[in-house]
Parts: C-alpha cells; structure tokens; sequence
C-alpha cells in the first residue's frame, strides 16, 4: 500500500475495515452543526434586534443575508476544483477562519454597506465550509457508500436551527446582537478551525482517471444533456419547495389558519425534514437514484398541490407539511448524491460545485420569489399552485435518459477496477 492510500483509503476500505467512529465523519458533525447555526440561523433570530439597533428596515437586512448566499452559489463553482486540488482540510479550514474574520465584521458594522460586505465575505466562506464542501469530502472518502454518512452528517447538521435559534435569541437578550455574533463567531473559531485543519483529510484521495474527454474538470459530463436536466431538476425541485415552506404562515393565512396553528404546521415541516433523509437513505440499496429522485419530486409537487387546494382538516394540513418536509430534506441528499453515484468521484469537487451553485441560488431567491409571486397573481393559493407545476416539472427532469458513450466508457471502467 502506497503512503496515499494509507492516508486517503479507498471507500470500500473506509466502509469495511473501520470499527471505530470515523473522525472525519465525528468532525464533520460537528463543525457543520457549528457552522450551519452561525452562519446561517443565528440572523434570524436576531433580526427584530438588529433593524431596532440600527435602524435598518427587516427587508434590506435579510436581502444582504440573501446576498451572501447568492455569492456563496457563485464561488461554489470554483470551490469545489480547489478541494479536488488542495483536499479538503486546506479548503475548509482557511474557509471557516474566513467564516469567523466574516461573523466579526457581521458585529462591528457601523454602516449597511459594512454589513452587506460581511454578508459578501460570509457567502464566499459558505462555499467551502457548508454542505457542498461537506458532501465533498465525504463522497471522495466513502464512494457510493457515502449515503449513510451524509444521512448522519445532514441529521447532526439539521438541529442547527433547533439549538442555536433559541441560544442566539438568549444571548442577544443579555449581551445584544453584536455581543452574540462576537461570541458565537469566537465559538467557531475554536472548534471549527483546528478540527478541519487536523482531522480532515491532507489531500483529496488521488482517483483513477476517467476515460477520454472526462479528465480535467470532466468538461464532457458538465455538457452533457443528463447532467443538465438533472442539475435542471434538482433545482426546480428546490426552488419550488422552499418558496413554499419558507412562506408556509402567510399562504396558511390566506387559507385563514391562525398563526398558532401555522406555526405548529411550520414545525412539523422540520419533523418531515429529518423522516424525508432517513427514508431516502434506506432506499439506497433498494432503488436506484433516478427513481428515488423521481419520487422525492412526486412527493414534493402533489403536496404542494394539495396545499393549493386545501384548508384543513388539521390531520390533512399536518400531513401536507410532514410530506413537503420530507421532500425538502431528501433533496439535500440527492443534491449530495447524484454526481457521486452516477460519475464517480474523479473531479467530484469541480462537478458538485457546477452542480450546485443554480440549487443554492434557488434556493437563496426562493423566499423572495414566493411573495413576488403571490403579489403577481394575487394570491398565495394561486402562486403555490404554480409552484407545485414547476416542481412537477423538475421532477420529470431527473427522469434519466441513456447515458453518452463517454459517460458509458467511464461506467465500465469503474466496474472493472
């Protein structure tokens, strides 16, 4: 056995000889729940406290939060070549050190535009710091038996929202907001910052190369028409369940749902969430990607629909946002698993960052989206309704088609190995 291949083992050694908890599976746990709450659910928690701070309205300070992730969608392009180049303890840990230099200036802006910069400074961090570097990691580490891995790491990940909402709430109670990003940002500093530089991987295990024109970024698979309509997709798929979800109370109150119960709906959504990754992972031995992605997105279109249409009872709304939950959770899982499971992990850095730079900008613009949508129909009935037609689209997308010959000749060379 070579040095690199005791460093980086293949994914089958990886699967079959460790008894032990993988610490790089243990420190991707941990630093993406870390990351996850303060980059991304910390801002709203505090938000009402920022815009009575600085006076800022609600509308400009979540559009700079947008902002970020939009860049973070555009850097993901080039983000994922340098994990395939430099791996991903380089990768991440300079990323989350950017990450916390970004949640500092976040709690010294003394004006807007300095607090769009560190929105911008945050976004360029995201991209090597949260999922898409993340699934990265490990669909290099595992192949593709990465399911289980990433079903663990999205779950840990997923209680984000649940711990850190109402630990920034608290903590901006006592300190303020800036206090709270001050210590929140020093938090992962500590943590996230040396485990990614000491636990991750040095370098990216080196692969076999691809056949003919897939070398070199994989510029044939990237032109393909299935990597496009899967990319297509996925990212209709995405868009329309979260401007759904995200707006789940206002369009509950055009049904004339109370807030109480719309919030309990919304909860149940996160409940769906969590259900949703499990039932896809357990499916990944039994039904192949195409189908378990075509079900995802039946899933997500005729709950949509049905939201459309319907007012209650309670036991059909809660069902309704279990089933919408659950498809907005599996999607995270086939967006961190289509490349790895139908080209390999040759270049999988370069094509997960082509792959979801459109999914994260969706998915950044879909709040946004929903409510300009709703006012241009004039309803938010009418406008889910619609929604629920484009995830019906996407969900046809992923349907897939018979492979080029490249992509056929990098299939056979792989099972050869």
């Amino acid at each position: 056995m070579t040095a690199s291949a005791a460093t980086h083992p293949q994914p089958s050694e990886v699967q079959t000889t460790r008894r032990r908890p993988d610490p790089v599976l243990v420190t991707l746990c941990v630093t993406q729940l870390i990351s996850w709450g303060t980059l991304y659910y910390t801002l709203p928690a505090v938000a009402a406290e920022v815009v009575a701070d600085t006076g800022w309205s609600l509308v400009s300070v979540m559009a700079a939060f947008s902002a970020g992730l939009l860049v973070s969608a555009g850097v993901g392009l080039g983000s994922g070549g340098l994990l395939d180049r430099f791996g991903g303890r380089v990768v991440m840990a300079w990323s989350s050190a950017l990450a916390a230099a970004g949640v500092l200036l976040v709690a010294t802006a003394d004006s807007f535009p300095a607090f769009v910069l560190a929105w911008v400074v945050i976004g360029v961090a995201q991209a090597g710091v949260l999922y898409q570097a993340a699934f990265t990691v490990l669909g290099i580490r595992y192949g593709s038996s990465s399911g289980r891995p990433l079903l663990v790491v999205t779950l840990v990940a997923g209680l984000a929202s649940t711990l850190y909402v109402p630990a920034a709430t608290l903590l901006s109670e006592l300190i303020g907001w800036r206090g709270t990003y001050l210590v929140l940002g020093a938090f992962l500093a500590a943590v996230t910052i040396p485990l990614h530089a000491l636990l991750l991987p040095k370098r990216a295990r080196t692969s076999r190369p691809e056949p003919n024109n897939e070398q070199e970024g994989n510029p044939v698979v990237v032109r393909t028409g299935r990597f496009m309509r899967l990319c297509l997709g996925v990212t209709l798929l995405s868009f329309s369940v979260y401007a759904v979800t995200l707006n789940l109370i206002p369009l509950l109150a055009a049904r004339g749902i109370d807030a109480r119960t719309a919030a309990m709906l919304l909860g149940l959504v996160g409940v769906g969430q969590v259900g949703g990754r499990i039932l896809f992972t357990a499916l990944n031995r039994i039904i192949p990607l195409t189908l378990r992605a075509l079900l995802v997105g039946a899933v997500a279109s005729l709950a949509l629909g049905a939201f459309a249409l319907t007012s209650g009872p309670f036991a059909v709304l809660a069902l309704l946002a279990l089933l919408a939950g659950a498809a907005r959770g599996a999607l995270t899982l086939v967006q961190a698993t289509a490349v790895v499971e139908r080209w390999g992990t040759a270049r999988l850095g370069t094509l997960n960052g082509v792959f979801g730079a459109p999914i994260t900008a969706s998915i950044a613009l879909a709040p946004v989206a929903g409510v300009a949508l709703a006012a241009a129909v004039g309803s938010f009935p009418l406008a889910v309704a619609l929604l629920a037609g484009v995830a019906g689209i996407g969900a046809l997308l992923v349907i897939e088609g018979p492979a080029g010959p490249a992509v056929q000749h990098a299939r056979g060379e792989r099972g050869s190995r």
